[in-house]
């Protein structure tokens, strides 16, 4: 017989084991109290509810973590802060990424899209960056390393890839956040002839989008967002295969301060996928509101319906969860 208690656990199964179940509970948790307030037009209060149920479960979790992308830093210590450590204290030490509610307008007026979204890592595995906006660029799997560049004009991004592709640029299709500082960009992928899909929030889901165009007919995504949004999309979408760069918008004095506080040496500095989220990552997202990647929380008298996506990338593997809960009291905000 094997005496138990003299087994070490390596840290790499401990978060196997942990967070693959434990991290849906965590979006789970944290996508249901965001959900109770959709459509009620008030934005800091379904990101309040989202972030204090995501910390809640978090805490509850046998780890020593600690958020280095998240909705803020210390001077905005109600939501989970850059910083803020998480856990028990009594597991492996990791790195943390959130976005309690991505598409927190898409949530407040009950529109297509909103999620809640974090990945976790082994300790110095995630880019640690203040909360800042990031320029991106990202493509699905299947394509020659190097195909498109963050610092290539527009234009021959979308003439190379539709080239490595085997179609014409007009078969192409570019996902864009519909923002007044994108008009110049649009305007150049629209001169290839290729289509363009605007989104209004949601760009984590907008980059796991490019992963499977067979499903979403999307084929690469452009421009600047949140950075992390960006994290965390890279985290997702090197578990499913694909191409990403992005580089993080520190255009005042005080930004490039705050980053050089954080290890950023270069603040021009292009990340590529691997430096934005490397290591065994484990990225889980479940939608608040139906959306093209997941369907929201469904509230049905005694039983709480929930549809999570779990993405791991030491495996590739990307399983899809239907919860259905039933201890409402739960779930009910405090």
């Amino acid at each position: 017989m094997v005496d138990k208690s003299d087994i070490t656990v390596h840290p790499k199964e401990v978060i196997e084991r942990i967070l693959s179940m434990e991290l849906v509970r965590v979006t789970e948790r944290a996508a249901v109290s965001a959900a109770r307030l959709r459509g009620h037009g008030n934005e800091k209060a379904a990101d309040q509810a989202a972030v204090d149920a995501m910390r809640r479960e978090l805490n509850k979790l046998p780890i020593n973590g600690t958020i280095v992308i998240g909705e803020g830093e210390r001077d905005e210590a109600p939501m989970l802060f850059i910083g803020e450590k998480v856990g028990n204290g009594t597991g492996p030490k990791v790195d943390i990424a959130v976005d309690p509610l991505e598409g927190t307008t898409l949530c407040a007026k009950d529109m297509p899209g909103a999620i809640a979204v974090m990945a976790m890592a082994q300790a110095g595995s995630l880019l640690y960056a203040p909360d800042v906006y990031m320029d991106k660029i990202a493509i699905g799997p299947g394509y020659p390393k190097g195909v498109v560049d963050l610092d290539a004009d527009p234009a021959d991004n979308i003439r190379a890839l539709a080239k490595a592709k085997g179609v014409a640029p007009h078969e192409i299709t570019a996902l864009i956040m519909d923002r007044p500082r994108h008009a110049d960009l649009i305007a150049k992928v629209r001169a290839t002839g290729a289509s363009i899909r605007l989104i209004t929030d949601g760009d984590v889901a907008g980059v796991i989008f490019c992963a499977m165009p067979q499903e979403t007919g999307i084929d690469i995504y452009l421009g600047i967002g949140g950075a992390p949004e960006g994290v965390l999309a890279a985290a997702a979408l090197r578990c499913v295969g694909g191409q990403m760069q992005g580089r993080l918008i520190l255009d005042t004095p005080e930004k490039v301060e705050r980053a050089k506080g954080m290890g950023v040496k270069d603040p021009k500095k292009k990340y590529e996928m691997d430096e934005l989220a490397s290591g065994d990552v484990i990225v889980s997202a479940t939608g608040v509101t139906d959306g093209g990647l997941l369907a929201g929380v469904k509230f049905k008298g005694d039983v709480i319906e929930t549809e999570t996506i779990v993405y791991r990338s030491i495996t590739g593997t990307v399983r899809k969860i239907h919860g259905e809960h039933r201890e409402l009291a739960k779930f009910k905000l405090d």
